[in-house]
């Protein structure tokens, strides 16, 4: 059991289901359980903290898709919401840009209509299925594809062909 919180933190759920595999009976695992939590060894407000944390930054996941891999975790609602108030709009929003421009394959034609159709609906379903709500993965997607099409007038014109 200790390696299993040495590894990596754990919810009270995922501690239970390990000790379920391993046959322990749920008499003997609850009072386990309760005993780590008093030690403070368990927390499932700091484990959602850590979560939503590392996930955001890493995986780039929506508020959606970060409350969904809680849930499965066994957070409750109300620690889970507490969690993810961390995450700004504006942060969830910057991370979804971010993912589209590294996403943006090069040498996209955004000028041809069939060309930017197909990346919009590649780009934008990657969007949800990373929790992003359909009408913003959408919005974000085609923002960032009208910036690429713009032409750059930064740069120098080409004078030789």
């Amino acid at each position: 059991m200790y390696r299993q919180l040495a590894a990596s933190a754990k919810s009270r759920l995922q501690l239970a289901r390990k000790l379920a595999e391993r046959n322990i009976p749920e008499h003997v695992a609850e009072a386990v359980l309760d005993k780590f939590q008093e030690a403070r060894l368990i927390d499932d407000a700091e484990f959602a903290d850590m979560w939503v944390r590392s996930r955001s930054q890493s995986r780039k996941l929506a508020k959606g898709a970060l409350r969904r891999e809680l849930a499965e975790k066994g957070v409750d609602q109300e620690t889970a919401a507490a969690a993810l108030e961390q995450l700004s709009d504006a942060d969830e929003e910057a991370a979804a840009r971010s993912l589209v421009e590294r996403k943006l394959r090069p040498g996209t034609d955004l000028g041809d209509r069939a060309d930017r159709d197909k990346a919009t609906r590649r780009l934008a379903s990657m969007l949800a299925r990373k929790g992003y709500q359909p009408s913003q993965a959408f919005r974000i997607v085609c923002e960032v594809l009208d910036a690429h099409a713009a032409p750059d007038t930064d740069d120098p014109p080409n004078r030789y062909p």
